[in-house]
């Protein structure tokens, strides 16, 4: 009985805290909506603030960037653009890398600490469930290898790693350098859309999502492969 209230609470509180999440995301994907449209519209403005903010303006960024990791239900590629058109390529995807390296390791450590009660806040048990081929050890090289490619859950990935024996010191490798290729496509369009390079962040956007369209088909030819096994 005392389990099952338990469970029931436990089960209360996993819907209270998702609907948080969302909440949080929505209004995160509208603030930074209404950021871009408005410098995008005014550059005199853009300018003004970028030498007025500087160093605090990449420690913004960075949080920001830390808690679309976090939160999990904000897509990353928008964060990605912003940080090129407010800082430039090079700078965007140094920023972006710091702020998610940071953010996926926080996750990974709050996982192993939690378990697996802690990721079934954020994701439900379907997902959670649909990457157990990668508990195994002998399948940590399945885990990076997924995990570098465009385009796959990698916030998911995360937090399931967190559940998995991969070590530490490489997980903060792979989470780091397998974010790279999906950055740099972003922050490089994002940079050309302020520039007013419309031409070149059209190829830049284009080329990103036929890479992110690759990384979803092999994600799932592989999911759907080990899935069909058990």
């Amino acid at each position: 009985m005392e389990s099952e209230q338990r469970g029931k609470k436990l089960q209360k509180t996993r819907k209270v805290v998702r609907i948080i999440l969302i909440i949080l995301a929505l209004l995160f994907c509208a603030f930074l909506g209404y950021v871009i449209v408005k410098f995008a519209t005014n550059k005199e403005l853009f300018k003004t603030w970028m030498n007025d903010h500087g160093v605090l303006g990449a420690i913004i960024y960075i949080i920001m960037v830390m808690f679309q990791v976090i939160v999990a239900l904000v897509p990353g590629e928008p964060v990605e653009i912003a940080g090129g058109y407010a800082f430039g390529a090079i700078q965007g995807t140094l920023l972006y890398l710091i702020g998610s390296t940071i953010g996926s390791m926080l996750v990974f450590l709050l996982v192993k600490k939690y378990g697996g009660e802690f990721v079934e806040m954020v994701f439900s048990n379907k997902d959670i469930k649909g990457l157990e081929f990668l508990r195994n050890k002998k399948r940590e090289v399945l885990l990076i290898f997924l995990f570098v490619i465009p385009g796959t859950p990698k916030d998911l990935l995360c937090y399931f790693a967190g559940l998995t024996t991969i070590n530490t010191r490489v997980w903060l490798i792979v989470c780091s350098l397998g974010r790279i290729p999906s950055i740099v496509t972003s922050t490089i369009g994002g940079d050309a859309l302020q520039r007013s390079d419309y031409a070149w962040s059209i190829v830049a956007f284009v080329i990103a999502l036929v890479i992110s369209l690759a990384g979803i088909i092999v994600y799932r030819i592989i999911h759907k492969k080990h899935n069909d096994k058990q």
